[in-house]
């Protein structure tokens, strides 16, 4: 179970960082003037498509650390004996460009079809709608990055339950940090 838990943490993990670093940019000052956003300010009756909280910075930040953390999987893989006997995929056939591209837009591509929901029902932008926002980038990244990679389903099951319980525990952290205005 140890090992199913792992590979799960381990693959998804560039589409969580996407996700983290579409929502950190938005905090970094120095970024603000690439805020423009994804909807381009379009509106269906009357109602933003996204709203502001959707941006290009966001999309292009997410989608390159999505990149970044998938490069940093493959050189852990190829140096670390114990990390590939835990992973069930063969990352030497693996092109981390894809992959990590794939699972960040994805990732941030759920988390856009959520929020065009939300606005539609008059969910504020950043107000938790539970249990959609727990797995609008579960879904999103896992529908993407299966055009390159297919898992079993036994592993989309444990990389989602797995995946599900850590958006909380993230979410109250970025509470604690000051950087949400809602625990969960």
């Amino acid at each position: 179970m140890f090992a199913a838990i792992f590979f799960s943490l381990w693959f998804f993990a560039p589409a969580g960082v996407a996700n983290l670093f579409a929502f950190a940019s938005g905090k970094m000052r120095s970024l603000k003037k690439f805020s423009f956003p994804v909807d381009g300010y379009a509106k269906i009756k009357g109602k933003r498509i996204l709203g502001d909280h959707k941006t290009l910075r966001g999309f292009i930040a997410g989608i390159l650390a999505g990149i970044l953390s998938c490069f940093i999987e493959m050189l852990l893989y190829d140096n670390i004996f114990s990390i590939r006997e835990l992973i069930s995929i063969d990352y030497y056939t693996i092109n981390p460009v894809v992959l990590g591209a794939l699972l960040g837009a994805g990732a941030l591509a759920g988390d856009s079809v959520k929020s065009f929901f939300k606005r539609r029902i008059d969910i504020e932008p950043g107000k938790s709608w539970f249990p959609f926002d727990q797995i609008d980038y579960i879904t999103g990244g896992i529908a993407f990055s299966l055009f390159y990679i297919q898992l079993s389903f036994g592993e989309y099951i444990i990389l989602f339950i797995v995946w599900f319980l850590i958006h909380p525990l993230t979410t109250f952290l970025g509470y604690l940090f000051k950087l949400r205005h809602e625990p969960l």
